[in-house]
């Protein structure tokens, strides 16, 4: 099971969601499900509605002390991890997941996304 962790900023819009995960997929395959922290879910809900993939939704809580490969220091100051995306990634591909590698940022900086490797969805 592979689940697609997202984070954004303000200005971000559907086409950077896609152009990561189509990114994501030419390198690893479909993905099972996609994940996003739950007070920015909007466009990743979208997204999942459009590819008919489920949104696992996580709480900005859970966050905390996520050990990420990524350490970005906005990230720690508002959510206290290091990537947005590679902890709800983790989070949604519950215990035992790994990472297949560090956040992707889209090509106008506005998303991320990151893969995560899991045993059930």
């Amino acid at each position: 099971m592979k689940v697609a962790g997202f984070g954004y900023c303000a200005g971000a819009c559907l086409a950077s969601m896609e152009e990561l995960l189509n990114r994501l997929e030419q390198s690893f395959g479909a993905v099972d499900g996609l994940a996003a922290v739950s007070d920015k879910s909007e466009l990743v809900q979208a997204l999942g509605r459009k590819r008919g993939l489920p949104v696992m939704i996580i709480d900005n809580e859970a966050l905390s002390g996520v050990d990420t490969l990524t350490a970005s220091p906005y990230s720690m100051r508002a959510r206290q991890t290091g990537s947005v995306a590679e902890a709800v990634a983790l989070l949604a591909a519950h215990d035992g997941a790994c990472l297949m590698g560090p956040r992707q940022i889209s090509t106008d900086r506005k998303a991320t996304c990151a893969l995560a490797q899991g045993v059930t969805l």
